[in-house]
């Protein structure tokens, strides 16, 4: 149906993406309510009911009309000028000028031939650069804006004037006139600045992102020098110098052979404890980096029960595991406004419960139980199963969803092959030395 997909449309849109929208439909709707609000109503009580007066009149209709579609569709391209987005060409103002000045030459035709009365003039001349406006006020600087708001004031005065418009039925045109101008400004312009804001403020973060990826990797090649180069350099002497004296004949060769192999399998433990650093998820941090990121965005979040601290390494590094990608999940789907982090500890297990309010449709047609997921969530029951766990994820009523992470702690933690000290002493890694 498509109400149902407008709402999985917009459900999968970020927060500031709907606002995004939001703002640029309401300058779309906002020329088609003053028109057909103040242009109507006219017809009913100040417009003559005369055959020339009500062919004026309808002409204005339709004058006004077509400046609400050509600002309809002029505003997406102003508001990308606006934030810096794309270049508006300044030809496709022409047609929306010509339909403003023409809306001005009709109400001064109505007004001349004694069509119109007061009351009807003055909505009228109102209305007449708000279409016009609605679009102008983004592609020029506020100060030149209120120029052109004031020029055309002068001239709708002038113009009406012209036309046999006199007393306090033209002093007014004045006010009213620049009103609808002025209208347009403060209505349209805070609120694109807000947007520009906020925009810029998601490309910072996502800048921010890149170069904590790019310091990271700066950080894992240093540790890795750090590790290999004195030793590379160590095995590249040795290795020399053994040549040296096998070709001599001499004994000490084996000697220094020896020591390579020594230094080579330090270096293989090495090098596998950085990456281990690596791979593993402190849990301590990962809680308190999801509340800190779903904070920033805007997701009031509350990490409670046991800090985990007692809890053994493979057990916190799974944890930590469900924590990140738990909490990247929330992020990219449904629009919740509070988490809840929860984990509890007893004898027999450790149980993590992540619950927020935001369930979009995809998880909310999911079902209850585990959870068949995509491979983010395969990944962490993977993880999970080799440590005797399960994972759980689904709605639980009132638009909540909830994702249960149990680890038994009595399970046996497999031990990592290539972990430890004593891992020099197994036959594998001994065959790898060789």
């Amino acid at each position: 149906m498509p109400v149902r997909r407008w709402r999985r449309s917009w459900q999968r849109r970020t927060k500031l993406e709907r606002i995004d929208l939001y703002s640029r439909w309401t300058i779309r709707v906002m020329p088609w309510i003053f028109t057909l609000s103040w242009q109507l109503v006219a017809f009913k009580t100040d417009i003559r009911h005369a055959p020339l007066p009500i062919a004026l009149g309808v002409a204005l209709l339709l004058v006004c009309l077509a400046q609400c579609l050509l600002s309809n569709r002029n505003v997406d391209l102003s508001y990308e000028h606006y934030l810096g987005i794309a270049e508006f060409p300044r030809r496709r103002q022409l047609p929306p000028l010509i339909l403003l000045l023409a809306d001005l030459g009709l109400l001064a035709a109505l007004a001349g031939t004694g069509g119109i009365s007061g009351p009807g003039l003055l909505l009228m001349a109102m209305n007449a650069p708000i279409a016009f406006a609605l679009t102008q006020t983004l592609l020029v600087p506020v100060r030149t804006f209120l120029i052109q708001s004031a020029s055309f004031m002068v001239l709708s005065a002038a113009v009406l004037a012209a036309a046999g418009v006199r007393g306090g039925a033209l002093l007014a045109v004045v006010p009213v006139s620049f009103f609808g101008s002025g209208m347009a400004l403060v209505s349209i312009r805070p609120s694109a600045w807000s947007l520009k804001v906020m925009w810029q403020a998601e490309d910072a973060r996502d800048l921010q992102a890149r170069l904590a990826v790019a310091e990271e990797r700066l950080r894992f090649a240093r540790d890795l020098h750090d590790v290999m180069g004195r030793n590379l350099a160590v095995i590249a002497l040795k290795s020399e110098l053994a040549v040296e004296l096998a070709q001599r004949g001499r004994p000490e060769a084996v000697d220094q052979m020896v020591e390579v192999q020594r230094i080579a399998r330090t270096s293989q433990q090495e090098v596998r404890d950085v990456v281990r650093g690596y791979r593993e998820a402190d849990l301590s941090a990962e809680l308190a980096g999801a509340r800190g990121v779903l904070d920033a965005a805007g997701i009031e979040c509350e990490v409670t029960g046991e800090s985990g601290e007692s809890l053994p390494a493979p057990v916190q590094s799974a944890l930590g595991w469900v924590v990140r990608e738990a909490a990247t999940n929330v992020l990219r789907h449904g629009d919740p406004s509070h988490c809840v982090i929860r984990l509890s500890t007893s004898e027999d297990a450790a149980v993590l419960r992540m619950e927020n309010d935001g369930a979009g449709a995809g998880e909310a047609e999911a079902g209850p139980g585990p959870v068949p997921g995509g491979s983010g969530l395969a990944g962490l029951r993977e993880r999970l199963s080799s440590l005797d766990g399960s994972l759980e994820a689904g709605p639980v009523g009132d638009g909540r969803f909830r994702l249960t992470a149990t680890i038994p702690l009595a399970a046996k933690v497999p031990a990592a092959r290539d972990s430890g000290p004593d891992a020099e002493k197994s036959p594998a890694f001994q065959e790898e030395g060789r």
